[in-house]
């Protein structure tokens, strides 16, 4: 008969008390009792899928008995019992499985897949290594603010494989973090078992490569709720007082399939009768009776309150009734409400209004908004590669660090998706960020905390993303295919991102300042090659511009270019050239988009260009053609045009970027439209 190493339980009280024990009890039978009853719901076809965390409750409840009430957890699919323990209602728990309105996401995400700040609950998205850099800035903020907090964040040993997990675990140990990092090692990845993962024997001999010591590598029997609570209690304590991050792998078995439609047959045969004699629940239970802590009468009624307390919280659910869509209030969801008044709007352009002004270069201009924004906002924390003595790859923030401190202005190691989730850490504790990537092309390394985590969080449970991401972007300066990308447009199909892409150094401070100053996420694009070949008039004094306010910087009579950034340059130059009336449109930024101006201006023009610097298949220049189209079509003389860039990479060498780039074919493009 095949054997599986399935270690023994031999429960202590380790020196709790009778009320601690008596809790753990109470804290482990709640959720057994909530998953005997979501099986029979999921059968039922009352709920849609379920996540079973039977076998694992032992940490799921040790851990959240352990923390504080005041510090984050965030937990993964199993975890059932770090919100029953965080005394998450009930009732609001099973209209969030039922996707019912009153539920934490209203419908718009199932399961555990939400947050709730009351709680200090951060909940997961399917991708399931963004959890870490996420923990890493919760935990940062902690630390730059002497809370004297920990932070714990669930993984599963199949998790340790991404590289979410190698980032977030470096940046918590190059910055000492007070974070737990709580690998829960259930030995299978669905259906794949951890010998096909991964060749290291624990997940703790991993910490050494990160610098983490043996001491804070700590494997625990997962399946002994003591021992869980008392190791993670005592983690706690010390790193709140000696803030490191903290490496606690969890022995443990899920008893039910990876979720329930996908089953178990893949276990080899007794596994699950191996491991079910360790069970948390009925051990712990059983060591209560044993130890005359609780009896068989007072147990008993334990499960039937209990059972009474899920049934009260069911029939409040079913009562509900399903969330009825409302297009307004779906579109509206999208963004949190903006702060009012932080700095005003200019009474007039500065572009136009050149008083009180003084004349700056580009990058000069963005720094000036960083450096402002930085005084307005004591929260704010910059962070990025080589930004803080180096002052950036682009000298954008140098001299920063020097002034307001490396707590503040953050060197980063080379890992943006970490970095980007502790963005967002930051924000959910109540701080401010800007992530610069060195070059826009690098963002592809964090793709996935953009478009997943940072513009889903406020539309999914209601959350603020304070994050700013400076992207340095364009072509132009002869760096070949992975430094002069322009790829505003991947961004611009997402919802839920603000894209700013300023023409000139006014714009690039005023709509910098809207972006530090806003509780949404926003790209801010910046081309590379204007940081110092443009000046213009820029107020010393703090303004700022408004979001999805488009720019007529010449109006024209027989055509006009509708563009941004460096397109806008190259439209002035044609537009100049040309011998009809040409105008020109800067959309400033891209999310929002002004739509009513772009419609008015081509329905006064009668011809409309759209110029963009991106490629053409897919660029955002198929969108406005379209929309413009739809809108204008009585009013159009002839049909949009649209110049961009080849459809090829960007070339590295100076005459190859050159017929690449859209303003090669500028000029003639305007040429046949306005022939037609």
């Amino acid at each position: 008969m095949e054997t599986f190493d399935v270690p023994a339980l031999n429960i202590q009280d380790r020196g709790l008390t009778n009320d601690e024990l008596t809790d753990l009890l109470d804290g482990l039978l709640l959720p057994r009792l909530i998953e005997d009853k979501m099986l029979s719901l999921l059968r039922q076809g009352r709920i849609s899928k379920w996540f079973s965390g039977m076998g694992q409750e032992g940490i799921s409840v040790g851990c959240g008995c352990a923390m504080g009430s005041d510090e984050f957890i965030l937990p993964m699919h199993r975890n059932l019992g770090v919100f029953t323990s965080r005394k998450v209602p009930l009732e609001r728990l099973f209209t969030q499985f039922q996707g019912k309105q009153s539920g934490f996401t209203q419908g718009h995400d199932r399961s555990f897949h939400f947050g709730s700040k009351e709680h200090r609950i951060v909940g997961m998205i399917s991708h399931l290594g963004p959890q870490l850099g996420i923990a890493d800035g919760i935990a940062l903020a902690n630390k730059l603010e002497n809370k004297g907090r920990a932070t714990l964040v669930f993984t599963g040993d199949g998790a340790t494989s991404e590289g979410d997990f190698h980032e977030a675990v470096n940046v918590a140990a190059v910055w000492q973090l007070p974070v737990i990092i709580a690998i829960e090692n259930n030995k299978w990845g669905l259906s794949t078992p951890s010998s096909k993962q991964f060749r290291c024997a624990h997940m703790v001999d991993k910490a050494i490569g990160y610098g983490i010591p043996s001491e804070d590598a700590i494997r625990v029997n997962g399946n002994d709720i003591v021992e869980v609570f008392s190791t993670v209690r005592r983690v706690a304590e010390s790193i709140r007082e000696n803030p490191r991050p903290v490496i606690i792998e969890f022995d443990t078995f899920r008893i039910r399939g990876h979720e329930e439609a996908s089953g178990t047959k893949y276990y080899p045969k007794g596994m699950i009768d191996a491991w079910g004699k360790v069970d948390p629940v009925n051990a712990f239970v059983h060591f209560m009776l044993e130890t005359g802590r609780v009896s068989e009468a007072e147990l008993e009624a334990k499960k039937t309150a209990i059972k009474q307390q899920i049934l009260n919280a069911l029939a409040v659910a079913d009562e509900e009734e399903d969330v009825q869509p409302d297009m307004d209030q779906e579109l509206a969801r999208l963004f949190a409400a903006e702060p009012q008044g932080a700095v005003r709007a200019p009474e007039a352009d500065p572009l136009i209004d050149g008083a009180d002004s003084e004349e700056l270069r580009f990058i000069d201009a963005i720094t000036a908004g960083l450096e402002q924004g930085m005084q307005r906002h004591d929260n704010l924390v910059l962070m990025g590669q080589d930004i803080g003595a180096y002052g950036g790859v682009f000298k954008v923030t140098d001299g920063m660090q020097e002034r307001y401190g490396e707590g503040r202005v953050r060197d980063t190691p080379l890992c943006e998706s970490a970095i980007l989730g502790a963005g967002l850490g930051l924000s959910i504790a109540g701080m401010k960020a800007m992530v610069e990537m060195q070059f826009s092309d690098f963002v592809t390394c964090g793709f996935n905390q953009i478009v997943n985590n940072l513009a889903k969080l406020h539309w999914r449970w209601g959350q603020n993303v304070d994050v700013v991401v400076r992207l340095p972007t364009g072509g132009g300066t002869a760096a070949g295919p992975f430094h002069s990308q322009s790829n505003e447009a991947w961004f611009f199909h997402t919802p839920g991102l603000q894209l700013a892409y300023p023409a000139f150094p006014a714009d690039a401070k005023g709509l910098l300042t809207t972006a530090l100053d806003s509780a949404n996420p926003t790209l801010f694009f910046e081309h590379k090659a204007l940081y110092r070949s443009l000046t213009g008039p820029v107020p010393a004094e703090e303004y700022a511009l408004p979001f999805g306010v488009a720019r007529e910087i010449v109006c024209g009579e027989d055509a006009v270019i509708v563009t941004y950034g460096m397109g806008v340059h190259w439209a002035l130059d044609a537009a100049n050239k040309s011998p009809k009336s040409v105008g020109v449109l800067d959309l400033r930024t891209l999310a929002p988009l002004d739509w009513e101006q772009v419609f008015a201006v081509s329905r006064r023009a009668g011809k409309v260009l759209v110029l963009h610097e991106d490629c053409l298949t897919g660029g955002i220049g198929g969108e406005l053609s379209a929309r413009i189209t739809e809108a204008c079509w009585h009013h159009l003389d002839a049909p949009v045009k649209r110049i961009a860039s080849l459809d090829t990479p960007i070339p590295f060498a100076p005459n190859l970027e050159r017929v690449f780039l859209a303003n090669s074919r500028l000029d003639k493009g305007l040429a046949d439209l306005l022939s037609e």
